[in-house]
């Protein structure tokens, strides 16, 4: 049956869908700004309360490859509609929490209601779109989803100043309502009509476990140590799980993903190029909003602004993506999306301690054009050049890539930058005559604090300000060099993209 409806209200479904996914996208990133406020208001641990943050990405990307394939199965609506009420209802619990357990546990439970929505709402798009229309929703969907990301930070630090941060809750539920309604009312459902009601149980346990081990270790690897034996033990195990769930896979009756999905190189493609760019936006993202905090002395929400140019690139190329896969096919968008996305990282490989803001703002953008060209090219081929029958499973892979891809940002930019900071200072050190007793306690609190303001307020007094511009100027290095290493893993994906990446595209595969 052919379930594409009239031209406004298909483009009404595609508003009530956006809403919900730049709900979810907005709350990846508007909490962060607020944690100080809120473990004053609460009387909290700071590090305790990061795991509110992390609670929330844990959950989503653990249990969004099932929510997909359960979209496929029980109908994509239906999911996606489970997944405002969860996400809404769950919201409230955040907003009323008297203690950081209760705000971590709701924060985790509204990831159960992102899982859900994240698949559905691009699972959707195709059953209702076609032709150029399907890459200008995609391309929409894609707008939503950097700008949720980008205003994040804006958005919460107003919210917490000019209100309160339990409004970063409250503020879910008008939305959800609005998303909810128009997704009733004017989306048609959508399911896999051939798919086996059997339930593969041992595939959804071991994959949720899988990708929430390799989440774990790399959101706590920074922190605890990448020797720590908590963060060992769950590599290890992030392995033994996949394999595990490769081998059920292979032999279940009605698998949770058909592996066979992973046979259509286009498919392959996109993952990695999807998988660079959340490395690539995350860790620069992170690294580069701890130098301006750090290095250039801005408040946490100045330099969440500070890094509003990319999203200028993105919303600027997003179109020309689209029209350019329309025109040529997905492939070379999205390899020329890659080779500009790796000149802007190397553009801000040049950071210094006295580096233009403008030439950063220069890299941003040129970054964004790049990720711009990407977005909509990539959902394309994840998404719409599947089996339809499998689109909902698919696009829980493509945002579980999303979700591993950002957080391998984080954890690989923030070893690089550190310690390559590390080494920088050390030889900066030496050569000013800086005992080698006071390099020594130096190097050991760069390690184990997230930031060179908090090692170097580890130090006497008279010892922090012998040592402040040389520790500003390496931590500055470290950054620049991190960006270049970035911009080589992003032309090495390109490499890999190029040879994976059938020139023929939109082969049907059924």
């Amino acid at each position: 049956m052919d379930s594409r409806a009239g031209h406004a209200t298909r483009w009404i479904s595609l508003v009530g869908s956006c809403a919900a996914a730049g709900m979810v996208w907005l709350a990846f990133a508007d909490l962060g700004v607020a944690i100080p406020t809120i473990a004053d208001d609460l009387d909290a641990d700071l590090g305790a309360l990061q795991w509110a943050n992390n609670a929330f990405s844990l959950v989503t990307g653990a249990l969004v490859i099932a929510a997909g394939r359960f979209g496929d199965v029980l109908g994509r609506r239906r999911m996606l509609v489970l997944g405002i009420v969860l996400f809404g209802a769950f919201s409230v619990v955040g907003a009323v929490a008297p203690d950081v357990p209760t705000l971590i546990a709701g924060r985790a439970l509204m990831g159960v209601g992102a899982a859900l929505i994240l698949p559905a709402t691009l699972a959707l798009i195709p059953p209702q779109f076609s032709g150029r229309e399907l890459l200008t929703a995609f391309g929409v969907w894609q707008a939503v989803a950097w700008g949720g990301q980008a205003v994040g930070p804006a958005v919460g630090g107003a919210i917490t100043d000019g209100l309160d941060w339990r409004w970063l809750f409250w503020i879910n539920l008008p939305v959800a309502a609005l998303s909810a309604l128009l997704v009733l009312r004017y989306t048609p459902e959508s399911r896999d009509e051939g798919a086996s009601r059997r339930s593969d149980w041992p595939g959804v346990v071991t994959i949720a476990l899988a990708v929430f081990a390799l989440l774990y270790a790399l959101t706590d690897g920074p922190a605890a140590g990448w020797d720590s034996p908590i963060v060992i033990a769950m590599f290890v195990g992030a392995v033994a799980l996949a394999l595990l769930w490769c081998v059920i896979e292979v032999n279940a009756k009605a698998p949770l993903v058909d592996l066979r999905l992973f046979r259509l190189r286009d498919f392959d493609g996109a993952l990695v190029a999807n998988l660079t760019m959340n490395l690539a936006f995350a860790g620069l993202s992170y690294l580069l909003v701890l130098w301006l905090q750090n290095v250039r002395g801005f408040s946490a929400v100045e330099a969440g602004l500070l890094m509003l140019p990319s999203t200028v690139g993105i919303f600027c190329c997003i179109p020309l993506g689209g029209r350019m896969d329309a025109r040529f096919g997905s492939r070379r968008p999205v390899l020329i999306g890659l080779v500009v996305m790796s000149a802007g990282l190397l553009v801000l490989g040049t950071t210094s301690s006295d580096s233009s803001l403008w030439l950063m703002a220069i890299g941003l953008v040129v970054v964004g054009l790049g990720l711009g060209l990407l977005s909509t090219p990539i959902s394309n081929t994840a998404v719409g050049n599947v089996p339809s029958h499998l689109a909902g499973t698919a696009a829980g892979v493509f945002k579980m890539s999303s979700m591993v891809g950002g957080a391998i940002g984080v954890a690989l930019l923030s070893a690089l930058g550190r310690g390559l900071s590390v080494g920088e200072w050390t030889d900066a050190a030496a050569a000013s005559g800086v005992e080698p007793g006071t390099i020594d306690d130096l190097r050991a609190a760069l390690v184990n604090s997230s930031s060179f303001a908090d090692a170097l307020a580890t130090l006497p007094e008279q010892t922090r300000a012998q040592v402040t511009d040389a520790a500003m100027s390496a931590f500055s290095a470290g950054v620049g060099d991190a960006m270049v290493v970035t911009g080589a893993i992003s032309l090495v994906a390109t490499v890999v993209v190029w040879f994976l990446w059938q020139r023929r595209d939109r082969t049907p595969v059924d």
